[in-house]
């Protein structure tokens, strides 16, 4: 088989269609997932250790079990108690979840990893407890926060392919659907590969640069 037959564009416009889906559910869960990630992050470091345990309990729950397992949980189980979720609206609240549970050890670590001399520094100068936060403490923790979040937006980009189990024309479902209708395996999960990595590899570029950029206003 030649490449001209192996890379032919009459298979494009559907596995673009599910690009299109595949990046919209990537851009949502994205917002939701780093969002959640600062919220239990922060909860985390909280004098309080009912609180700390509980969202302890949160990372460490959704962590140890699958993220295939929690989508269908909400897919299949939560309709059961009544409670009846859109696919869309599943996949991203199941990968938000998922994602912000690894990315609040991302917002903890960062944090922690900042000397005790700039809380120290801070005082000094007279801020209180949020403006050492905004002002000298999230500044640089973002620092060493950016590597770790531009690997779990990648991990991300491919988690996706997860939602087609859950009825979703992204990427990979496309692709399946596309395989069992023409019988051209090769030539569409070729094409597939090469979809993920043309969505996955730039973002390496963007977060490098948003390092470069990070480390020059600190």
């Amino acid at each position: 088989m030649d490449l001209g037959h192996l890379l032919a564009l009459d298979t494009l416009p559907q596995l673009l269609r599910g690009t299109a889906v595949t990046l919209k559910i990537t851009l949502i869960t994205a917002v939701l997932a780093f969002a959640l990630s600062f919220v239990v992050g922060f909860l985390r470091l909280v004098p309080n250790r009912w609180v700390r345990r509980l969202v302890t309990a949160y990372v460490e729950i959704l962590r140890g079990t699958s993220a295939i397992v929690q989508l269908f949980y909400l897919f299949f189980i939560l309709p059961a108690f009544g409670l009846s979720l859109p696919p869309t609206a599943t996949a991203v609240i199941g990968l938000g979840l998922n994602l912000s549970a690894y990315g609040s050890e991302v917002v903890r670590a960062g944090i922690l990893a900042i000397g005790k001399g700039q809380h120290e520094g801070a005082a000094a100068l007279g801020l209180n407890r949020v403006q050492t936060y905004r002002l000298v403490i999230l500044p640089q923790a973002l620092v060493a926060m950016l590597p770790s979040f531009g690997n779990l937006l990648i991990e991300l980009v491919k988690a996706t392919s997860l939602v087609s189990l859950i009825t979703i024309t992204e990427l990979t479902f496309s692709g399946r659907q596309m395989v069992v209708t023409t019988g051209r395996s090769v030539e569409i999960w070729t094409w597939v590969m090469l979809l993920y990595f043309a969505m996955a590899y730039p973002l390496t570029w963007v977060v490098r640069g948003a390092e470069r950029y990070a480390a020059r206003y600190r």
